[in-house]
């Protein structure tokens, strides 16, 4: 006898599901076996279809905006400091940070995007190609830019198993290690190194026709600090390598791209007006078929007779016109993508009302869409400062408290105090903001109830520092005779 779930998803007698018999493996078979074809499919669709770009544009928009900036959050109490002596060390290495920060030719070892940039390429290299790598780099201080740490972003495709001619590999042996699609793990499977190759395997590269690879030590050998960051969201245990956002709806989305591109050149084609000429006296042939008399004159007036403007022009003998019914459409067109869109942003937890950017509803409906977006950019950006600001950040304060530019008593020696330094917020200007009036209401209701502070909503509403806003006001206050802020 069946009992449970024979009767119903385990059936194996049911017509409806008894050859339905799929096999789920771990992730070495279903990511690290596939990653290749995922990630040039997903790009593919980034680059050259519209739904795939506006997945992408709205994640990184809504979750980086234009970059996460540092608000630090030391723990005074734990540090036996007072709050106005942690505000005004907060505030110090704020300015330090942004020295560095704001610097590209500081920021960016390849002297390209500052460090509110690089979060948007990153994350957006994450998203569609599944993963990203970090590189943390020195270059010797200047004058005028005290710090030596540097960052360089690499393209996952460039993390790859050395091959020595033998193909792409998923998986080799490295002694008692292992490499699994570029990256090394010991007998335990922990992390050990990455293998970096100059260039993606395979590629075209006439400057570098030779491809070789660098084994990068994931933590330092003496210090134990990282050398590099994986920027991945893991979905499934004993994963090694990101997917794509878009995968699980890759199928659908280049099902529908051709269904645009085909209805698209119908509606092209309808929209022509095209006749044929034809004729039922045989004494002459367009196509001047050999051995016939061609008469001349009516030949070129046939080929010369263009539509324009209304007039009354005479056909040669013989020669009738007919046109093409071009009032065919496909009426069904919108209804039939707007359901498909639906399901395709479902699959990637966002409203089709945010990634098509229509906002036809009521008030009510869209703030619940961009409320409801919000909840996948909050969860997002929780796991991007973790991967990337973070620590980025502590590098940055480490040698900013070994140069003496930043006083931080026992941050090498108590790693309680260590992290109440480090404790900061990363906060990003809100985008998704229909009524302003509301939003700053609202913001105000919080504060004065205690479910927020000033700096945290001045941060979400502007992007600015309240404590910068402050000192502007109290300037300009000061400049009025008699002026006084509140």
């Amino acid at each position: 006898m069946s009992t449970g779930y024979a009767n119903g998803g385990a059936s194996t007698t049911k017509k409806t599901i008894k050859n339905w018999q799929p096999r789920h493996f771990s992730a070495r078979w279903d990511i690290d076996e596939w990653i290749d074809i995922l990630r040039n499919r997903a790009n593919d669709l980034v680059l050259n279809d519209a739904v795939g770009s506006a997945i992408i544009n709205t994640l990184t928009t809504g979750t980086i905006g234009s970059g996460l900036k540092l608000f630090p959050r030391i723990k005074a109490d734990e540090l036996g400091m007072t709050q106005d002596a942690a505000r005004l060390w907060s505030r110090k290495v704020k300015r330090e940070f942004n020295l560095w920060a704001l610097n590209q030719n500081a920021c960016d070892f390849l002297r390209r995007n500052n460090f509110f940039e690089l979060q948007a390429v990153a994350f957006r290299a994450m998203l569609s190609g599944g993963d990203c790598f970090v590189l943390f780099k020195r270059r010797a201080p200047e004058k005028l830019m005290p710090y030596s740490l540097r960052i360089q972003l690499l393209d996952a495709q460039r993390i790859s198993n050395p091959s020595h001619g033998i193909g792409n590999q998923v998986e080799m042996v490295l002694g008692d290690n292992r490499i699994v699609r570029g990256i090394e793990v010991d007998k335990n499977g922990s992390l050990v190194a990455i293998h970096v190759a100059n260039k993606i395997f395979n590629e075209p590269n006439l400057l570098q026709p030779d491809i070789h690879w660098q084994r990068v030590l994931w933590h330092g050998r003496l210090s134990g600090v990282p050398n590099l960051l994986h920027i991945c969201k893991d979905q499934t245990p004993d994963q090694f390598r990101g997917v794509p956002v878009i995968a699980p709806v890759i199928e659908a989305m280049k099902q529908l791209s051709r269904y645009s591109d085909a209805e698209l050149s119908a509606s092209i084609i309808r929209s022509l007006f095209a006749i044929f000429f034809t004729q039922s006296n045989t004494n002459w042939d367009l196509n001047q078929v050999s051995g016939q008399q061609v008469d001349s004159d009516a030949e070129d007036a046939a080929k010369n007779f263009k539509i324009g403007s209304p007039s009354v022009m005479n056909l040669p003998r013989g020669i009738d016109v007919k046109s093409i019914d071009s009032s065919n459409s496909q009426s069904v067109f919108a209804e039939y993508t707007a359901a498909f869109l639906k399901n395709i942003c479902a699959a990637v937890n966002l409203p089709a009302e945010v990634v098509m950017k229509t906002f036809n509803a009521s008030y009510s409906a869209s703030r619940a869409a961009l409320l409801q977006a919000e909840d996948e950019f909050k969860s997002r950006r929780a796991a991007f400062v973790n991967d990337f600001c973070k620590p980025i950040y502590e590098q940055f304060l480490t040698e900013a408290i070994a140069l003496g530019r930043i006083d931080a008593p026992g941050f090498f020696d108590d790693p309680i105090k260590h992290q109440a330094y480090l404790n900061a917020d990363w906060l990003s200007q809100r985008n998704n903001v229909l009524d302003p009036t509301k939003e700053v209401s609202a913001a105000i209701l919080r504060i004065n109830n205690g479910l927020s502070t000033r700096e945290i909503e001045v941060a979400n509403l502007s992007g600015r520092d309240f404590d910068d806003i402050k000192d502007n006001l109290e300037n300009n206050f000061s400049e009025t005779p008699g002026g006084s802020l509140q």
